[in-house]
Parts: C-alpha cells; structure tokens; sequence
C-alpha cells in the first residue's frame, strides 16, 4: 500500500505482548498482540503533521509525544503486526492534510425575515403578559 508520507522503519519499535481476552489455555503462553510504539515528536514527519497530531488530543499519545498502540484482533503476531502498522497509516493520514479553512458567509435574506418574525412574536407575548400584570 503506497502513503503520501512515509514513517522509517527505525523510528517504529514493535513489541510482542500477550493478548487480553478469552483464548483458554494458550492465551498466557503465546504472545501474540502487538503494541507499536512511535515517537511522534521526535520523528521525521514534516512539522506542520506533527503539531496537528500533537494537538489533537489523541488519548493513544503520551505527553512525551509517543503514540502507542496495541493490535490484538487477530490469532497470528504477523497479522496483528500489519493490522498495528495499517492503522499507524491511517492515523497519520488523517493528520496529514490540513483542515479546510472557514470561509464566512452571510445568512440568507429568508433566514434573517424568519429570525425577525419569531422576536417581534416573542416580543408581542412578552408585551400582553406585561398589561395583565
């Protein structure tokens, strides 16, 4: 699968842990999750993808800038390793766009009409229950 933006494979350390869940016996003997571990600010994505993702408020990064995450929905260490490496992808290409920018519009002349009825019929309510006081 070809990305915009490419991680080196250096900066990504990749660890096999054992899975949580039910698995009987073999669960406590194998381990085969995966937990990716990669160090967002010290990486050599481009800046201005590193400060989006920083500020993102991502629950997955630590406030040292380390993006952790643990792949643990396939029986195989070699499935969970491309299923931790695929969605480290689509994070960062979620990151790696910049948002569109606001433009600022004016309401429409309806819109506006609509907003003015409903105060002057507020405003009459507000009047008659002034004169019954």
């Amino acid at each position: 699968m070809k990305h915009a933006l490419h991680i080196d494979d250096a900066e990504i350390e990749l660890s096999a842990i054992r899975a949580q869940g039910p698995g009987g016996q073999n669960v406590n003997k194998v381990s085969s999750a995966i937990q990716l571990r990669f160090d967002l600010a010290g990486s050599s994505l481009p800046d201005d993808v590193k400060q989006r993702w920083l500020q993102s408020g991502d629950s997955r990064l630590t406030l040292d800038g380390v993006f952790i995450l643990k792949a643990q929905k396939h029986r195989t260490q070699e499935a969970n390793r491309a299923d931790a490496l695929a969605r480290l992808y689509e994070t960062l290409e979620r990151y790696a766009k910049p948002p569109k920018t606001r433009k600022a519009t004016k309401p429409t002349y309806g819109s506006v009409q609509r907003r003015l009825e409903g105060k002057a019929i507020q405003s009459k309510i507000k009047a008659a229950r002034q004169g019954r006081v």
